[in-house]
């Protein structure tokens, strides 16, 4: 049986997959080694733990392993990008115990500018599992920072980045408004708090939520809003803000149902968000990394023929 191992290898995690021929994920495995986070001998180190036992087969990487403080650069390929582009754009670096490890090129969107990493992998494997998303789709993929993308004709046409995530985490940690706080988390079950900050960021109109922020303190200190309540406003002030930006710049229509990939607590919250601001119940895609993973691996030749020629570099 011929076999493929796929990494998504992040800033904080890596997770392994081992497929089978036919494109099925044999078995996974994470650790917390994300490209800051390394084992004692690195990259190495960290990739020949994570597949031991595993047979000696073709190698394919996504993520932060291919940025400039990752294990090899692989430099992005502009929009419009298609996964035969992607996958003709590998960058390769062998390992010290002989693995070829075939990279994954970021995207960059050279208009806005703007760029992603790992998120393209992700685009690839719901276009493959949407036949559907090929004429056009809005995509969202929530997180530290949360990417609208615009796909047309089977490919990423472009994108925009809102820095939801991390702003969120700056606020609580290093502003006045989470400076009293025992606990900074959000509530796993978000309840009318969260709905009054998406409520806040709708009505912020044309000014945008930034002139709301500060709401958050402001409501604390009248007595209208619990401390421990700020992190569930804030989170949801700033995920409202993305619809109602999203809105205002037109990159979606009052009755146009996205499409979230990501984590479902996370993803749970940008739904309730669209139901606050009227819209369409979003369609949820867990993850489509590991398919993703799998189709630029055949594009590229790397579950048969020897795959096609790319920069290579020795470590």
């Amino acid at each position: 049986m011929s076999w493929l191992i796929g990494l998504d290898w992040g800033t904080s995690s890596l997770r392994a997959m081992l497929f089978d021929g036919e494109g099925n994920v044999h078995e996974a495995r994470q650790r917390t080694w994300g490209i800051r986070h390394l084992p004692e001998g690195g990259f190495d180190a960290a990739l020949s733990a994570i597949c031991s036992d595993w047979p000696a087969c073709p190698t394919l990487a996504a993520g932060m392993v291919g940025s400039r403080q990752g294990w090899r650069e692989a430099p992005y390929v502009d929009t419009p990008a298609d996964i035969r582009i992607i996958a003709a754009h590998l960058v390769t670096v062998k390992s010290q115990d002989g693995r070829d490890i075939h990279i994954v090129p970021g995207v960059r969107d050279a208009g806005a500018p703007d760029v992603m990493r790992g998120e393209e992998t992700q685009l690839i494997g719901a276009l493959d599992l949407h036949p559907e998303f090929h004429t056009g789709a809005r995509l969202v993929l929530p997180g530290t920072h949360s990417k609208w993308v615009d796909l047309r004709d089977a490919r990423i046409a472009g994108f925009a980045t809102m820095m939801t995530g991390e702003l969120y985490a700056v606020l609580l940690n290093h502003s006045i408004l989470g400076a009293h706080l025992t606990d900074t988390s959000t509530t796993e079950r978000f309840d009318d708090r969260f709905d009054e900050g998406v409520r806040a960021a709708r009505a912020s109109g044309p000014a945008g939520a930034l002139t709301r922020i500060f709401s958050s303190r402001a409501l604390v200190l009248e007595g209208r809003l619990p401390a421990a309540a700020v992190p569930d406003y804030l989170s949801g002030l700033l995920i409202g803000e993305e619809w109602r930006a999203a809105l205002a710049a037109g990159w979606i229509d009052s009755d146009q149902a996205v499409v979230l990939i990501g984590d479902e607590a996370l993803c749970l919250r940008y739904r309730r968000a669209a139901a606050l601001f009227d819209l369409p119940d979003p369609t949820w895609i867990a993850d489509a990394a590991a398919r993703g993973l799998w189709r630029i691996a055949q594009a590229a030749s790397l579950t048969g023929d020897r795959p096609r020629a790319t920069k290579e570099f020795h470590a």
